[in-house]
């Protein structure tokens, strides 16, 4: 399994932006992928974005199209989430996630499915109205 480790929330304003990081380390299989997720209180788990690791296709959550961005720096084993023009209802946990096999899985990045197979800790994200 993959080891993740999520870093760069806080408290925003609305309209304002964030940029959060997840540090990934282990052996990677031919096939993974890097999903944030998030959950609010009293709310499911919701999958935001998808990046594939071997090819670098991109998934959203229609809630955050247009606003969010998920990137890679394969030389720092890292996965971003640029987050702007944020809202209250953007407010939650948010987690990266991991899974890799040895066979295309890339149903289960553009789908934002349950599954994934490594988690972080998490990282609280605040918007103020």
């Amino acid at each position: 399994q993959l080891q993740l480790v999520e870093s760069g929330g806080g408290l925003v304003q609305s309209g304002g932006s964030l940029r959060l990081s997840c540090a990934v380390s282990g052996r990677t299989l031919p096939y993974y992928y890097i999903g944030w997720f998030r959950q609010a209180p009293g709310k499911e788990r919701e999958g935001v974005s998808c990046i594939s690791g071997s090819d670098g296709s991109t998934y959203y959550a229609d809630s955050v199209k247009g606003r969010f961005s998920i990137s890679r720096d394969s030389a720092k084993n890292t996965v971003y989430l640029q987050m702007n023009s944020l809202k209250p209802e953007d407010t939650a946990v948010y987690y990266c996630a991991a899974v890799q096999r040895i066979f295309m899985y890339q149903s289960i990045c553009r789908d934002l499915r349950d599954g994934f197979d490594s988690w972080g800790q998490g990282t609280q994200v605040t918007v103020s109205s």
